[in-house]
């Protein structure tokens, strides 16, 4: 530990790791110390050097002698001196063009906020080469969403933020911090799946609260210019945040030139609860900062998944993603589509493509493909589990090996895609999508599809099991179910019995619904993080009378004696 003076306090600061590697700087809290960042430290330490300081009035540094003197202009004046004193002789590997040393600045809660305000203040932003912000919104950016956001998005984060108000009353809240609160920050911890543990909360807890009341009651009702120059931004968003709403957090990034927004599934202590996620998403970013764009499209740094993406459904899903940001994986068991696709990608979009072959429905492959995608590009963001195929006719034809075959491809390959990569999601804990691709012959009974339908309805129901389990974790699990759709796939399914396949290719192309419409529904069931998704009419009322009427629904199968609309959704 060292002692650094600003004006009239002394702060602590505590420093690790090689002084001549690049500095990450981290903030805490109200009501932390330096001594919660302890997990996050010792992961980063190895390759930085990691700085941390008891901000004034907190831990073991001292408090000032003005209670008053709380506000912004002394806690960013003592972060510019801790800059100065940790990075003052850094040697030439870590000086910037113009000559002046700079940090990596990560900031949580009221540690986040004094960043925010760091970067608004010409003179100590051109000390920051990035900021990470974890649970804590800028008060100037705040104070802009509270005039013009959305009224009912400003009412939640309103009532998120009731402690505000109750922290500006006089002697009531210092009382409850001799009382009350501790025992309540210790339950909230155990609730977020946190055990207390020496260092935090600290043994200061009580003085510290106390204390930091002051810089609600001095800094609240800031104001000015919510632009933070050309420092590169992320926001670190923590899903079950009490605090803080996405809506608030989102907003931010219009201040912002260049941001990177990422998620981890855990509440307000995310660097306690998961700091391997955290430390990395630290380090990933003071790495490749300079290489933050300023792009606001809807799904730019995402890694996406697609199953069957050789044609079809897929094919326009594929590229769909690709075209709003996302760098895509184009998987199909035809080698040779899954390079086109991924080629075509790039030639017309000007996006980034990759091909892989694989027969979903092997676990062998579909194991080793996840781990060939894992370990070159990274877990994935969003997996679209496609990959399908029709066999269409009587019960009574088909064969053993027919239900087997539709069985292995329509459902198992889904949940290969599901188990091999959600497992990967879970563990890097930032969430995740996984979008799988049933049918309106999931709750739509068929005389011609018995395979078919009865695979698409456990892929419904495999989906709504896991949405269950995997909410928890941040990751959002959609089954869109389409209708009738104009794609390749009635030419391409295995008709037994009467061969009906002219009839069926030509019905499909009547309906004339593009692939690319059920693409758009794939996405937007990404971004709202819909449950189920039936797509267009006959699928909206094929599912709307499955819930209704589903006597009805029988009946209409039964009516079913031809195989002009066989309900193949894809």
């Amino acid at each position: 530990m060292r002692w650094v003076e600003s004006g009239d306090v002394r702060l602590a600061v505590f420093e690790e790791g090689d002084p001549a590697n690049p500095t990450v700087l981290l903030l805490h809290g109200y009501p932390d110390t330096h001594r919660v960042w302890d997990e996050v430290a010792a992961l980063l330490r190895d390759r930085y050097h990691v700085v941390r300081y008891d901000v004034r009035g907190a831990g073991e540094s001292t408090a000032p002698p003005d209670r008053r003197d709380y506000g912004f202009d002394h806690l960013v004046a003592d972060l510019g001196a801790v800059i100065d004193a940790v990075i003052g002789a850094v040697i030439d590997a870590v000086i910037d063009a113009g000559g002046a040393p700079r940090v990596h600045l990560v900031g949580h809660d009221w540690g986040s906020l004094q960043g925010w305000e760091a970067l608004g203040r010409a003179g100590l932003r051109e000390r920051i080469a990035s900021f990470t912000s974890l649970g804590g919104p800028g008060l100037r950016q705040t104070a802009h969403f509270l005039r013009h956001g959305k009224r009912r998005d400003v009412a939640a984060q309103r009532i998120k933020s009731w402690y505000i108000g109750a922290f500006q009353v006089p002697v009531v809240p210092e009382l409850a911090w001799a009382s009350v609160m501790p025992g309540i920050i210790s339950r909230t911890l155990r609730r977020e799946g946190i055990s207390p543990r020496p260092g935090h909360p600290a043994p200061t807890l009580a003085e510290d609260g106390r204390n930091g009341l002051w810089m609600y009651r001095r800094n609240m009702g800031a104001g000015g210019d919510p632009g933070v120059g050309d420092v590169p931004v992320q926001i670190i968003e923590a899903t079950r945040d009490a605090f803080v709403t996405p809506a608030l957090l989102a907003s931010i990034g219009q201040w912002v030139p260049r941001l990177r927004h990422r998620k981890v599934a855990a509440g307000h202590w995310a660097h306690r609860s998961r700091p391997e996620a955290v430390a990395r998403m630290i380090a990933e970013f003071a790495d490749g900062a300079h290489a933050v764009r300023g792009s606001r499209r809807a799904f730019d740094g995402r890694l996406v998944v697609v199953t069957g993406a050789g044609s079809g459904i897929g094919l326009a899903t594929a590229r769909a993603f690709a075209a709003h940001g996302a760098e895509v994986v184009c998987a199909d068991i035809d080698a040779d589509a899954a390079v086109r696709a991924a080629d075509a990608i790039a030639e017309d979009l000007g996006g980034t493509g990759h091909a892989a072959q694989v027969d979903v429905s092997n676990i062998d492959q579909m194991e080793d493909f996840s781990r060939n995608i894992i370990a070159q590009y990274g877990v994935p963001d969003i997996v679209v589990n496609n990959a399908g195929i029709v066999v269409a006719g009587a019960f009574l034809d088909h064969t053993v090996d027919d239900w087997r075959r539709t069985i292995d491809v329509n459902l198992w390959g889904v949940i290969h895609g599901c188990r091999l990569f959600g497992a990967a999601m879970v563990e890097r804990g930032e969430g995740g999508r996984i979008v799988n691709v049933a049918s309106l012959a999931a709750f739509a009974p068929s005389r011609l599809l018995p395979a078919y339908s009865t695979s698409k309805a456990a892929v419904k129901m495999l989906s709504d099991c896991l949405r269950a389990e995997l909410a928890g974790r941040g990751i959002g699990v959609s089954a869109v179910c389409p209708g009738f759709v104009s794609t390749p796939i009635a030419g391409n399914a295995t008709y037994v019995g009467a061969d009906l396949r002219e009839e069926a290719v030509r019905g499909l192309a009547r309906r004339g619904y593009p692939a690319e419409r059920v693409a758009a529904h794939i996405l937007r069931a990404v971004h709202r993080n819909q449950a189920v998704v039936p797509v267009n009419l006959e699928g909206k009322i094929g599912y709307a009378l499955s819930r209704i009427s589903p006597g009805t629904m029988r009946t209409l199968a039964r009516w079913s004696a031809t195989i002009r609309n066989p309900g193949i959704g894809r």
